[in-house]
């Protein structure tokens, strides 16, 4: 046991009176107190006041150690939060990546689509031009072949008109020769100024006959292409 001098006693009590300051701890159970009754008191209070204290820091611990696992929790919580958020925005990056290369993909095609569609407007533009030029081609060779038509026409009917005359400006030519050299040397002369009459009529009326359905096929032809 642990004894002290009355006067060490004394300033202990007063020490504890004063400024509530008092022994703490195991050494509270060695001291002795020598029967002084103030004395014992005091120990007894210090005991008292030292397992209060004791009583406090253990709830004080438990409520520490409670914090601490709750902020140890909040911990866990807070890193399972962040690390979804750090989740989300990576989601959020990589949709914006893919919107992007998707609104470029969306940009190009959109740029093919109008490069097409004025290659395709050039082109339709060039085919109709080419359509144009194609049937004005076609009506200048249709105009062509059908003047080459007429003209090959018109030469013909001159060439037949020409050999028609040359035929019946002959033919009168011969008979009215053989009809004079009938009549120089004294030959009855009736039978071949008959004959020279009805031929000359006969000449002369296919001949007619001939130019008259020439100019009728065309003036025909005319009107129905008209």
């Amino acid at each position: 046991m642990i004894s002290f001098e009355k006067k060490t006693k004394d300033e202990l009590i007063e020490l504890f009176r004063t400024k509530n300051i008092g022994l703490e701890g195991n050494i509270l159970k060695l001291l002795n107190d020598d029967e002084d009754e103030n004395f014992k008191k005091y120990i007894e209070t210090c005991i008292e006041k030292d397992k209060e204290n004791r009583r406090k820091r253990l709830e004080i611990t438990k409520q520490v150690q409670s914090k601490n696992n709750e902020l140890t929790k909040l911990n866990s919580e807070n890193e399972r939060i962040l690390s979804e958020l750090q989740q989300s925005l990576k989601e959020v990056e990589d949709s914006k990546i893919t919107y992007e290369v998707q609104n470029r993909e969306l940009i190009a095609w959109k740029e093919d689509n109008e490069r097409l569609t004025k290659d395709l407007q050039v082109e339709m533009s060039k085919s109709e031009n080419a359509r144009i030029d194609a049937e004005q081609a076609k009506t200048v060779a249709l105009n062509d072949l059908d003047l080459l038509q007429k003209k090959t026409q018109t030469e013909l009917i001159g060439k037949i008109v020409k050999v028609a005359l040359f035929v019946v400006v002959g033919v009168g030519m011969v008979t009215t020769v053989l009809y004079i050299t009938a009549m120089f040397t004294n030959k009855d002369t009736q039978i071949i100024g008959s004959t020279w009459s009805n031929m000359f009529g006969i000449l002369l009326t296919n001949a007619f006959s001939i130019i008259g359905t020439i100019m009728g096929v065309k003036y025909a032809s005319e009107k129905k292409e008209q």
